[in-house]
């Protein structure tokens, strides 16, 4: 398989004939690709909290497959039972990462199905949840479209641009959020000279995102994280790109750690800094980054992963968030699938959602 083009696969599929959740595993790119297919709820529990899947949009696409398998196994007689037991096949999914809004949306939106339809029978049920599932990862391909259209109309031919972690096509449906902008632009013959922070520990920049891009034709460089300000000093940057995973009301974005380090520096250097995320990762229901909940990950990933010998001393403590947010202050532009919120967010956020009530309507 390694020939093959990685942006060709798909990063999450369902294979409903075979009750299988089709995603590649990420944690063994770029040495390998290789292609799982789940179909027990504790691997797809395992494959979203070990990154196998990862990603927001990914991760909500992947969800929304996993909960509908669940609810193939359903053996109910009433509505009521089939209710319960979805409600149960739900948390446990939910459990498997606290930080990324889009593994609850998902959830939370394929339950609203069940919730919304207690006339239905089981068999009619399932098939509602199918529809369901798959719809959330078609509009996820038009979500990474339109954020690629808003996000390519900040830049030009010829730009360097530097993004942290991988919030491309890998952690996506497809093009990505952050990395549509380059992918779509690519497509059109456009040239960007791009820098991937390589974002310890688990190096989604080095490993993920140079991976996608180079394999996409684009002029791409790996730095290290401490790299970062040396490059935006050089003037080699004219804008920044990263993703979300969940965006508070008053424009606070987190991302994977390093993000808010990045974001002080564009200020500083006066380079645009901009979010790029469905409005499915904003959460008006949270106030501000401090009120959101950031992932502990083990300490193995510090001190071990990657190196042949631990290098750390045993016994040493490890303090290892996986996410820090970028204060809403540093940040340029929001870029969402329904157009660009600028500040102050805590106004054009609300705008954002007025624009998406009212192209739902239609």
């Amino acid at each position: 398989m390694a020939d093959k083009n990685i942006m060709s696969y798909e990063t999450v599929a369902l294979d409903d004939e075979q009750s299988a959740l089709v995603i590649i595993d990420q944690t063994k790119l770029p040495y390998e690709v290789e292609i799982l297919h789940l179909t027990e709820q504790k691997d797809i529990w395992n494959a979203i909290y070990l990154l196998q899947v990862r990603g927001a949009p990914a991760i909500g696409v992947a969800a929304g497959f996993g909960v509908y398998l669940a609810a193939k196994r359903i053996q109910a007689e009433t509505y009521a039972d089939f209710a319960a037991q979805f409600k149960a096949a739900k948390e446990y999914l939910d459990s498997a990462r606290p930080t990324a809004v889009n593994l609850s949306w998902a959830l939370n939106r394929m339950q609203n199905v069940v919730l919304s339809n207690p006339e239905k029978t089981v068999p009619e049920l399932k098939a509602l949840l199918h529809k369901e599932c798959v719809a959330i990862k078609e509009e996820d391909v038009w979500m990474c479209r339109q954020i690629g259209e808003y996000g390519l109309s900040l830049i030009q031919d010829g730009c360097g641009i530097l993004t942290h972690c991988n919030a491309g096509q890998l952690a996506t449906s497809k093009y990505g959020t952050a990395l549509a902008p380059i992918h779509l632009g690519r497509e059109r013959g456009m040239n960007f000279k791009v820098f991937t922070d390589e974002t310890r520990p688990l190096l989604q920049g080095a490993r993920l995102s140079a991976f996608e891009l180079f394999a996409d034709g684009v002029d791409t460089t790996v730095i290290c994280d401490n790299m970062a300000s040396q490059v935006m000093k050089n003037g080699w940057v004219q804008a920044i790109f990263v993703g979300c995973d969940r965006v508070a009301a008053n424009g606070d974005a987190c991302n994977k750690i390093g993000t808010s380090g990045v974001a002080i520096l564009a200020k500083y250097y006066g380079i645009p800094f901009y979010v790029c995320g469905p409005t499915s990762t904003i959460d008006m229901n949270i106030e501000k980054g401090e009120d959101i909940t950031i992932e502990q990950r083990p300490a193995e990933e510090v001190t071990e992963m990657w190196y042949k010998k631990r290098m750390a001393p045993e016994g040493v403590n490890v303090y290892n968030p996986a996410f820090d947010f970028a204060d809403h202050e540093l940040i340029t532009a929001i870029i969402t699938e329904y157009g660009i919120a600028r500040p102050p967010f805590t106004e054009s956020l609300k705008e954002i959602f007025r624009k998406k009530q009212e192209a739902q309507k239609k």
